[in-house]
């Protein structure tokens, strides 16, 4: 099972999230970091505790339609080479992030590996069937799909969350009031999904607190987690998420 690290931005910065509420996310604090108003430096501290291959990034402005933070998407694609970074940002349109620059490396070193941007579909910023079949064109079929709760209300287009068909093949699972909350994640609707998803790789998302969280994520079949707290309280270590991708969490 993957574990894929996220960071949250707002305004440049690195915030923590609390239940989803994102006007009530402030500045994180992690040891993981010197500098955590730099995302670029948390997401290079979460690096040091695990070689991720895959990097989540909840642009929280994009989200809210304030304009997604290309500068900062293009530093922390930079910042790990050679990974997968799945980008939120609410852009339902196909762009591209400005890839990063390099420079010249000296005594003749290859350049690093570039890293990909993966565009998360998500269904809160879709407004219908088919707004979602037009971005899932242009974002091609490597994208995700974010099927987003709050509560017990899925947010998204009628018909999206019903029909297994639409969905691409790999699917998040958002349950946004447990995003930063320590609550666990919702294993009955988790378990639910993944029983409809056929072949489809189901990632969690929301309230994963530790160890035991992910063996019964395993249990119900998800293919990963996405996870953020645990990282930096150190509930989630390095052991932990070696037995992961070993597959014996």
């Amino acid at each position: 099972m993957q574990v894929i690290p996220v960071v949250d931005i707002r305004g440049g910065a690195a915030v923590a999230a609390v239940r989803g509420d994102r006007a009530r996310y402030l500045p994180i604090e992690t040891p993981l970091a010197p500098s955590t108003a730099d995302p670029v430096a948390v997401a290079l501290g979460l690096r040091t505790l695990f070689p991720f291959s895959t990097l989540y990034i909840a642009d929280l402005d994009g989200i809210e339609g304030r304009g997604a933070d290309l500068a900062t998407q293009a530093r922390l694609m930079q910042a790990w080479p050679g990974a997968e970074l799945w980008i939120d940002d609410g852009i339902v349109e196909a762009r591209a992030v400005p890839p990063p620059s390099w420079g010249r490396l000296g005594g003749g070193d290859p350049q690093p590996p570039q890293s990909s941007a993966t565009h998360v579909l998500g269904s809160e910023s879709l407004a219908s069937l088919d707004a979602y079949a037009r971005a899932r064109q242009q974002a091609g079929p490597a994208a995700p799909l974010s099927l987003d709760f709050r509560g017990d209300r899925f947010i998204g287009p009628e018909g999206l969350l019903e029909d297994a068909d639409l969905w691409p093949e790999r699917v998040i699972v958002m349950t946004l009031a447990r995003v930063g909350s320590g609550e666990g994640p919702d294993l009955t609707r988790l378990g639910s999904i993944v029983a409809r998803a056929g072949a489809r790789k189901v990632y969690a998302a929301g309230g994963v607190r530790n160890a035991e969280d992910l063996h019964a994520l395993r249990d119900v079949g998800a293919a990963g987690a996405l996870i953020a707290t645990a990282l930096h309280s150190g509930a989630i270590t390095a052991a932990d998420i070696e037995r992961c991708a070993a597959g014996d969490a």
